[in-house]
């Protein structure tokens, strides 16, 4: 089946919020939108929408006039079974007692403590990013550590991987939110897929927005594998919605950005435990 991308490019993240929204209700609908914030300094981020069937130029214009952003670079993309190919390039990624595959690797799987089954989907987290595997050993040495937590949230959940591992580790109700609703989805399904269910429950949020993200806390544990800036400016919400002693796990960091998430944090009252390093990535784990 063919499909279509149009990309662009705003301001601020507010402004790339509302701009998700808006497209939405396009006609064509897209079946998945999302932003991420471009990593260069620039203020810049990125808004994408992918369509089933090709979308009205004169729309896409309007919208991108509604909300200062560039033009909208419209693609078509061909039939090639892209989810197909990545699965069967993605090996098993062990991290502590954690081992996540795809469905191609239940043999694997097999020989796990903690096995959790993620298909390759529109949806960040199949364990081969080194954010999501630094949050994986974090999560790992907290359980080695005797840390038992009764409320967790991961919020920004993507597939909700972590959101599951911290849910087979300590058999507790995990929250997991996301802004995008095919993450959400994604979420729901994997919990499912792994038997997880009755212990995952979701939310489309942006941060801590949703009544239901909110209602659900105090925290013991918070995860949040999203990006450096957008972590710096949740850094009053984080303080607000954990328990006292509470953990957050936080990533999406690259290494020299680090030291500015940390100095954020320390000032809203956080103090380190550890600082987890995979390649390019760092994982904070602080406690409040």
């Amino acid at each position: 089946m063919t499909t279509y991308s149009a990309i662009t490019t705003l301001k601020g993240v507010a402004a790339a919020e509302a701009m998700t929204v808006a497209a939405e209700g396009m006609d064509p609908a897209p079946y998945g939108v999302g932003y991420l914030e471009i990593e260069d300094g620039s203020g810049l981020f990125e808004v994408a929408a992918y369509f089933t069937e090709r979308p009205d130029p004169g729309q896409l214009a309007l919208c991108a006039a509604a909300f200062g952003a560039r033009a909208f670079t419209l693609s078509e993309i061909g039939e090639r079974d892209w989810v197909s190919e990545v699965q069967r390039e993605l090996t098993p990624v062990v991290a502590g007692r954690f081992l996540v595959h795809g469905s191609h690797d239940r043999g694997a799987a097999k020989r796990a403590r903690h096995p959790l089954e993620i298909e390759a989907a529109m949806a960040f987290g199949t364990g081969h990013h080194g954010t999501t595997r630094g949050c994986l050993m974090a999560l790992h040495l907290l359980a080695k550590s005797g840390f038992r937590p009764r409320r967790i949230a991961d919020i920004g959940a993507g597939t909700a991987v972590l959101a599951m591992a911290a849910a087979s580790v300590w058999k507790r109700r995990c929250l997991a939110s996301d802004i995008d609703e095919v993450a959400v989805a994604t979420a729901r399904a994997n919990a499912r897929a792994n038997r997880l269910g009755p212990l995952i429950a979701t939310a489309r949020a942006a941060g801590f927005a949703a009544p239901r993200v909110r209602a659900d806390a105090p925290y013991d544990l918070i995860l949040a594998n999203i990006l450096a800036n957008p972590l710096k400016r949740m850094a009053g919400a984080m303080r607000a919605h954990l328990a006292p002693g509470g953990v957050i796990v936080l990533s999406g960091i690259l290494n020299e950005q680090r030291a500015g998430v940390e100095a954020v944090y320390r000032a809203h009252g956080f103090a380190r435990i550890r600082i987890g390093r995979d390649g390019d990535w760092s994982t904070l784990v602080l406690q409040g």
